[in-house]
């Protein structure tokens, strides 16, 4: 099952002639890019749910924190994180 897991954006840039937004998103300590094409409101600051690789939905913090808090609970985390890609 794939699931997608939340995220803070720590920094956003333009690539490709300015045509697509990616992000720096921070998943704990761990931090990884992800598009934000599907989510174009997304700024710095904001916390996203990112599924390989593209950041699908804006959520706000305290429902991130508890998800996160969630899937460290059940020994996911490490196994998602590490499979999302971009």
């Amino acid at each position: 099952m794939c699931l997608a897991i939340p995220g803070l954006i720590k920094t956003i840039e333009h690539r490709y002639d300015g045509l697509v937004r990616m992000a720096k998103v921070q998943f704990g300590g761990i931090t990884k890019e992800a598009s934000l094409e599907m989510v174009p409101g997304a700024q710095e600051g904001d916390y996203v749910l990112v599924h390989v690789g593209v950041a699908i939905s804006i959520v706000n913090e305290e429902e991130a924190q508890k998800t996160f808090e969630y899937l460290s609970q059940i020994g996911e985390i490490d196994e998602l994180i590490e499979h999302t890609q971009v």
